[in-house]
């Protein structure tokens, strides 16, 4: 088994006297792992920032009962065009979710993980969650079962989770304080009640931390989320991050409130606001002195299928997975070889030197300021995507000693092929607008309109490096503006937004 770069988080290459992403082997960034946990995640697309690149995820959705009210959810809401937490095309009974399961394994080989995330509770609907584990347990032994959960019922079922081998846990923890969970979370039902405000929010409290210490006593890796909530629960973060850093957390994963008007959730009617891309990022930096922090994340809907950043769900509804005729011997067959390939591939990479460190040594005696570029990939970890095909970029940050992935940022697509590319000025405007702060694009290729348009913003295009490794390219980049003189200077585009 090859070792993957967990997170490549800057807290544990800082102390080698490295800043975070590239610096040093994958090797050197896991030895400070076991080997259990190693295995653990390798191939784990939300638990390892290299593994997303090339390994999917499926969630399906047999949990339709929640325990707790929060603000930012209404799942009584669907579109099969939006991707957020709680959102499903259609609820399936525990025999449908493991045929569909079985269906996406045989026909996406690189799918390694399963998860029940909603679209309520898992653990409020334990019979039905139960149910499925069980049977794929048996049927599916080579895909790794996860839950997500609230908490508020984990841990009267911890034992029974860990019987089915779950060593993937996902607790969303928006607070510690009471207080501020008042303004979280209307009621929690507990004992067969409705229980509202602070006392409601201190049970949930109580149930998480006591849930969470109970799954790392038993060596369950347990992956934190909490949303991001302007003026509620901001600030507060940087304490939740400590504590549950002490508690045995593995990961802590801080996802943007989603709160738009249409979705019908109480802090969208109200007019909460989401935070910035910038906020986002700087809490993320806060909390990294304290914690392991998951950036690739992609707030993914109850039923999403695929790699992070993707959703094939549409080819997957029950309706067509009964019209399948599929032979799950070859179809095994075939996930062995892919597995086995993409391992082959990794270990060529990390075998070699680090070839953006190489790069970034030319540069290390110059006064040099760090530059975000967004790049248009669909996955494999390379540049290899149009701009106009994209419906996301992922930011990286390159500095004299490093380069570092820092978030994603969804975007609107702008050409949808035929002669529709170039015709929506105003997608493309918003566009660049999303990718405010970056100073390059790296795509496979991009038209000539989008490219003036992105050079007027002062954002740099560049379609050079297509199908070249991320990291290797952002440092070649990263050397070019610094050979030329343009990183002693402001950027145009801080210029522009500062203006």
């Amino acid at each position: 088994m090859i070792e993957l770069n967990v997170l490549g988080q800057s807290e544990s290459n800082e102390a080698s006297g490295c800043a975070s992403g590239s610096c040093g082997s994958t090797g050197d960034q896991l030895s400070h792992l076991p080997e259990e946990i190693r295995k653990k995640v390798f191939n784990h697309p939300c638990y390892s920032e290299e593994a997303h690149h090339h390994f999917a995820r499926m969630h399906v959705a047999v949990a339709p009962a929640c325990n707790i009210q929060c603000h930012y959810c209404n799942r009584k809401y669907d579109c099969s065009n939006e991707s957020r937490p709680g959102v499903v095309s259609e609820v399936l009974d525990p025999d449908q979710a493991v045929k569909k399961v079985m269906a996406v394994a045989a026909e996406i080989p690189q799918m390694t993980v399963l998860g029940i995330a909603g679209p309520g509770d898992p653990l409020a609907n334990p019979e039905r969650t139960f149910s499925t584990f069980r049977q794929l347990s048996e049927k599916a032994p080579d895909i790794k079962l996860c839950v997500s959960s609230n908490g508020l019922a984990l841990p009267e079922h911890v034992e029974e989770l860990c019987k089915h081998n779950i060593d993937h846990v996902t607790l969303t923890i928006n607070c510690v304080d009471p207080e501020v969970g008042a303004r979280i979370y209307p009621w929690v039902f507990w004992n067969n009640r409705r229980v509202k405000g602070r006392k409601g929010a201190k049970i949930l409290i109580e149930q998480q931390q006591k849930g969470l210490e109970m799954l790392v006593e038993r060596g369950v890796l347990v992956k934190v989320n909490s949303v991001l909530i302007p003026g509620v629960n901001d600030e507060h973060l940087k304490e939740v991050s400590k504590i549950v850093k002490d508690k045995g957390a593995f990961l802590h994963n801080v996802m943007p409130l989603i709160a738009e008007a249409e979705h019908g959730t109480f802090y969208g009617i109200m007019g909460q606001r989401g935070p910035t891309n910038e906020e986002l990022v700087d809490l993320q930096d806060a909390c990294a002195g304290d914690m392991n922090m998951m950036r690739h994340c992609r707030q993914c809907r109850a039923d999403a299928v695929g790699l992070l950043g993707e959703d094939r769900g549409d080819e997957f509804t029950m309706d067509k997975i009964e019209m399948m005729d599929i032979d799950y011997d070859a179809a095994m067959v075939k996930r062995r070889a892919i597995h086995e390939a993409i391992e082959a591939e990794l270990e060529v990479k990390h075998n070699k030197p680090n070839e953006a460190l190489v790069t970034l040594s030319a540069i290390r005696k110059k006064e040099t300021r760090p530059v975000l570029m967004a790049i248009a990939t669909s996955g494999g970890g390379v540049i290899n995507q149009h701009f106009g095909h994209a419906t996301e970029f992922l930011i990286y940050e390159a500095s004299a000693t490093d380069v570092r992935f820092v978030s994603h940022r969804k975007v609107e697509l702008y050409c949808s092929g035929g002669d529709t590319c170039g015709d929506a000025e105003t997608t493309l405007e918003k566009i660049i607008r999303t990718l405010s702060g970056c100073e390059v694009v790296l795509c496979a290729k991009i038209g000539y309109e989008p490219w003036g348009m992105l050079e007027e913003a002062g954002i740099q295009p560049n379609g050079e490096h297509a199908m070249e490794f991320i990291e290797e390219a952002v440092a070649a980049v990263y050397l070019d503006m610094a050979n030329n003189g343009q990183l002693e200077d402001k950027p145009v585009a801080a210029q522009q937004l500062t203006a």
